[in-house]
């Protein structure tokens, strides 16, 4: 049985792929776009699978809906790292102007 914040969870995330198609040149200019933007579809693709699972395969998409939110997870944690780090390069260059 498909439940109603399931739905409207995908409806919300549908909502943010039309806005992250619509300015996805602008997106690319963050560091580390790729990664993020990988995140987010993958968080979407387990949005997907929450919803499915109510009509079939219920404990088969369940599990990839759990891995799909880890994969999701993994991405941004390591987008994250990876913007901090490289800002805190230049901001120890910067500091090492003065």
């Amino acid at each position: 049985m498909v439940q109603e914040n399931e739905v409207v969870t995908l409806l919300l995330g549908v909502g943010v792929l039309v806005f992250v198609i619509a300015n996805r040149l602008q997106l690319q200019r963050l560091p580390g776009s790729r990664i993020l933007i990988s995140g987010f579809y993958v968080y979407l693709g387990g949005r997907i699978l929450t919803v499915l699972e109510g009509f079939f395969w219920g404990e088969s998409l369940n599990f990839l809906e759990h891995l799909c939110s880890a994969g999701s997870n993994v991405l941004v944690a390591i987008w994250c790292w990876k913007v901090l780090r490289k800002g805190e390069a230049v901001y120890n260059e910067s500091r090492s102007h003065f």
